[in-house]
């Protein structure tokens, strides 16, 4: 059994959910992340779905919800995020994780709270094969990391590309040589755009995605990304701390 703990201090920590079209999805994830009680708050930014995303996610009390009524990708919804964060670190999660639990939270924060890493990444049961055999998921969208690193260029980052933002905050992090941590979630998965959307709109809608990352990066560029990150890895524990933390669980009603 592992008995490492986080710190027995106050620990405040921003939690950013980006959705499009996520009714059936987010209230499985927010179910975990406002009761969590390291996530000091909980920010969904509504990023013009047409669906009732904003209705499931106002069932949770504590969230924010910040909500515009066009579709200006996640990108624009990061910066729309980290712009209202109260706190001085921020967890990035997706809307649509499967089989995401409390120590999944908790194993993430851990290696930034410790000191072990400046960031953690996170990498998933479903990742691509190829990030699972060199153990970093670069676009991973579950990350925890400093505020101050998104805060000062949220200007260029609402100019991105639609999904750019994973690649651009990889960028950041090497320019500014960040310690990485990979914390390994192998229960938790994402929901594919072919399962969400149907085959075809699916494929069509991961093709723009994969189109968005070649805008804000060559081809090669990436490769040399993702070696530069590799390069910044940390080896640490693993495992999910046990969670003894001050601090209690919201209790939302939904």
């Amino acid at each position: 059994m592992n008995n490492r703990s986080l710190p027995a201090h106050p620990i405040r920590i921003s939690c950013i959910i980006c959705a499009f079209n996520e009714a059936p999805r987010i209230g499985g994830v927010l179910k975990i992340a406002t009761t969590h009680p390291l996530l000091h708050e909980v920010i969904v930014v509504d990023d013009g779905s047409t669906d009732n995303t904003a209705d499931i996610v106002q069932q949770f009390q504590s969230v924010k919800l910040i909500s515009y009524p066009v579709n200006r990708g996640k990108s624009f919804a990061m910066a729309t995020g980290v712009a209202a964060a109260q706190n001085d670190l921020l967890m990035l999660l997706d809307a649509d994780l499967k089989g995401l639990a409390a120590q999944h939270i908790s194993a993430l924060a851990a290696p930034v709270l410790s000191g072990e890493a400046d960031v953690s990444v996170s990498l998933r049961q479903n990742s691509l094969f190829i990030f699972r055999v060199i153990g970093l998921d670069f676009v991973s969208g579950e990350r925890v990391l400093k505020k101050e690193l998104l805060s000062e260029a949220l200007k260029e980052i609402r100019r991105l590309p639609r999904f750019g933002i994973e690649v651009f905050l990889n960028n950041q992090i090497i320019a500014q040589r960040l310690s990485i941590a990979v914390t390994h979630w192998p229960q938790v998965t994402q929901w594919r755009k072919t399962e969400k959307l149907g085959y075809w709109k699916g494929l069509s809608a991961e093709w723009r995605m994969i189109a968005d990352l070649l805008h804000v990066s060559y081809p090669l560029a990436l490769i040399s990304q993702t070696y530069q990150m590799l390069t910044l890895r940390v080896r640490h524990d693993t495992s999910a701390p046990s969670v003894d933390l001050i601090g209690k669980p919201r209790g939302d009603t939904h």
